[in-house]
């Protein structure tokens, strides 16, 4: 195989990668790049291909077209792919794959077994340390709870030292505590041991928490790739927008640069808008984009609210008809019906012209 590609900083590259099954396409001349160290997510929602890109990566998969190259070298090109215990790539499934006949520590340690017993031993030791079972080591998997059986797996996945981990829906079969504290936990693991990860989900608040960087799939391809923060305050495409958070798009006509004018009246974009005056556009108007104001001129119906303990969620209905969300400290309780005072703070104003 040819693996003679130009040096870069990132230790996995796609490259034009697609996939498919007869007439089925998977992977649509996706790209993506990750530098080492770095923990990367791609997240969508069931059947955009997610998975697909982790088998590809690591060689469970064949390619249709494009590449993959890991650490400057291509382990994947249509018609040929470095099987895949060659490639230092870790893997962690969804249903843990634990060996139920083998003790945990006998599961850290399956793939070890090139190492001399002492030097295994040692790396077992360390690694049940280092995810909170060092007194598990004799248990077998069914006497565990599911958090620490995902720990065993993550540690036999660490033990070999794969230059690249793949996460494969890891925390779903958890409950929502558990998931939260586990995946924070796994993230300082990951960081203390300098992996270099790719995770896949479909919950939002999870890649968040988890990733460095995120990708959003949709249809077999990467819509953005970008840091939280920006795909939820400067989404790219429109389908982004819609996809990440909670909101509503309301109609709105661009005044100048900088200005937009919508219901709620004309708001400051801050930045320069990308279309021409009189442009007519839909506003992203998130929950915490319209906050509870008694004194201001401007007021909405209470239609719907949700309790969230230090907060509601209230639907709010404007007096043109349009639908807008809220986020109201929980002392602020609204009758169903109530017409309360609301104003308008966008500090990230996105708009999309209007199909």
């Amino acid at each position: 195989m040819d693996s003679r590609i130009p040096a870069t900083a990132a230790l996995l590259e796609l490259r034009g990668v697609s996939q498919g099954y007869s007439d089925v396409v998977v992977l649509r001349d996706l790209s993506l790049s990750i530098r080492r160290g770095t923990i990367a997510c791609l997240l969508g929602a069931s059947g955009c291909g997610k998975t697909s890109v982790l088998r590809a990566i690591a060689g469970f998969e064949p390619l249709s077209a494009g590449e993959i190259a890991l650490n400057d070298k291509v382990v994947s090109r249509r018609g040929t792919r470095l099987p895949p215990e060659q490639r230092r790539v870790g893997m962690v499934f969804q249903d843990y794959a634990l060996f139920p006949h083998l003790t945990v520590a006998d599961n850290v340690g399956f793939g070890l077994h090139v190492l001399p017993k002492r030097e295994r031993d040692a790396r077992v030791t360390e690694l049940l340390i280092t995810v909170g079972l060092a007194d598990a080591e004799e248990k077998f998997p069914h006497e565990l709870s599911g958090g620490q059986q995902q720990r065993v797996a993550l540690a036999r996945a660490l033990a070999p030292r794969p230059e690249l981990l793949l996460l494969d829906e890891p925390f779903s079969n958890l409950d929502v505590e558990l998931r939260e504290r586990l995946s924070a936990e796994v993230r300082s693991i990951l960081k203390q041991q300098q992996t270099t990860a790719l995770l896949v989900t479909h919950d939002q608040h999870e890649a968040f928490s988890f990733a460095d960087e995120i990708g959003i799939m949709h249809q077999g391809a990467i819509l953005q790739w970008d840091s939280a923060y920006n795909l939820y305050h400067r989404p790219a495409t429109r389908m982004v927008a819609d996809f990440i958070g909670q909101g509503v798009f309301l109609p709105g006509t661009v005044l100048d640069a900088s200005h937009v004018r919508c219901e709620l009246g004309v708001l400051d974009a801050r930045e320069a808008l990308a279309y021409p005056c009189g442009t007519e556009v839909d506003v992203l108007v998130r929950p915490d984009d319209v906050l509870h104001d008694d004194a201001s001129p401007v007021s909405a119906k209470v239609e719907h609210k949700a309790f969230r303990g230090a907060e509601f969620l209230y639907t709010l209905q404007l007096p043109g008809g349009s639908r807008v969300f809220s986020l109201v400290p929980s002392h602020h309780d609204h009758a169903m019906g109530e017409s309360i005072g609301i104003r308008i703070a966008i500090d990230h104003l996105v708009a999309f012209a209007r199909n």
